[in-house]
């Protein structure tokens, strides 16, 4: 047993075997590689990324009822919901709209506690910023929803 032992030591086996199992992945069959700016890579259908404020296409009004339902549900306490009762129709207003996500955890409970489908998480993954002022998104920027980059060569 002890020959065995100083005859792995002196011809270094475990170390050509490990330089053997290297050599032969160096030639792959396949080779996939993406060209990240240019090609985009495919999302998952449940990706959830930025979130996004919808509006009614036809009027072209926010459809969030200011009932902060989804501030509530936020784990992470990052959703700032401010309104106003207007007094004519008695009905709340949203005046402010504020979304912090450098602390979010794009766990979806606010999407699914909105009652009238006004926020969504799209599946937007370019979220990367230089500073922390740009990841706390307002009320116009939610309702545009993600911009798109252009990446050229």
């Amino acid at each position: 047993m002890r020959v065995a032992t100083l005859l792995r030591k002196i011809f270094l086996l475990d170390l050509l075997k490990g330089l053997s199992l290297t050599f032969r992945y160096q030639d792959p069959k396949e080779i996939y590689t993406e060209q990240y700016p240019l090609q985009r890579p495919q999302v998952a259908e449940r990706y959830r990324g930025l979130p996004r404020l919808n509006v009614n296409p036809e009027t072209g009004k926010t459809l969030c009822i200011a009932c902060d339902l989804c501030a509530k549900a936020c784990p992470e306490n990052l959703i700032v919901v401010e309104s106003e009762r207007d007094p004519v129709t008695k009905r709340k207003v949203l005046t402010k709209y504020t979304f912090d996500i450098s602390r979010c955890m794009f766990c979806g409970l606010c999407e699914e506690s909105c009652s009238t489908d006004a926020l969504e998480l799209t599946q937007d993954y370019e979220i990367a910023q230089y500073g922390r002022e740009g990841l706390v998104l307002d009320r116009e920027r939610l309702e545009r929803g993600p911009e798109g980059k252009v990446y050229e060569r």
